[in-house]
């Protein structure tokens, strides 16, 4: 039985998902003190005009740190509203959003309270459509090191090196205009390949 432990992640990029795919057990960090600027509660998609960043809002604590099963989601704002019309922008002309766009809509329509249970329904629907079944459980306390540990590897400001990863080109709706982009959310995967997505993980 394989393990690897890894970190929360808002659609999480094609890295992260390799991870999923690959070992038969996943712990979830839960207990860390929540960092910021992290694939924790952001993506990266492609859109027409680049790489384009999508953040989930985060409640301000009351304290300097807080573990990361704490988090909430801030509703202020319309962020759910703009995602959505974000992703369809983005994805509208791939081959297979039309196929995954209802799967993946119900997300944006209904609020939820913290950021570890929305990464987690979300991770879950995606795993199906992959059709891949990791063993998902939570980390109950924090640990310094753990095995096969890659929850500050896949970062998006600092990514440390992992060799056990290396992207493999793939068909993107603006590749002629921005060349082919790596390690993006895994929905930029889905929508471009769809059920061929296994085989490049």
């Amino acid at each position: 039985m394989s393990f690897a432990c890894l970190s929360t992640a808002y659609l999480a990029p094609v890295q992260y998902y390799t991870k999923l795919a690959s070992f038969d057990e996943i712990l979830i960090e839960t207990a860390e003190n929540y960092p910021k600027q992290t694939y924790r509660n952001r993506c990266l998609i492609a859109s027409a005009n680049g790489v384009q960043a999508l953040t989930v809002p985060v409640e301000k604590p009351s304290t300097l740190k807080i573990p990361t099963c704490d988090v909430r989601i801030s509703n202020h704002g319309n962020w759910r509203h703009l995602h959505w019309n974000a992703l369809v922008s983005a994805y509208n002309m791939s081959p297979f959003f039309e196929y995954y766009a209802d799967d993946l809509r119900p997300f944006y329509e209904k609020e939820y309270k913290f950021l570890i249970d929305y990464n987690g329904v979300i991770q879950a629907t995606i795993c199906s459509l992959l059709d891949i079944r990791p063993r998902i459980m939570h980390t109950t306390g924090y640990e310094q090191h753990r095995e096969n540990d890659f929850r500050y590897v896949i970062d998006p400001r600092r990514p440390l090196p992992d060799n056990d990863f290396t992207p493999r080109p793939y068909y993107q709706v603006f590749r002629d205009k921005h060349g082919f982009i790596p390690n993006l959310s895994i929905v930029d995967l889905l929508f471009n390949m769809g059920p061929e997505s296994i085989l490049f993980l």
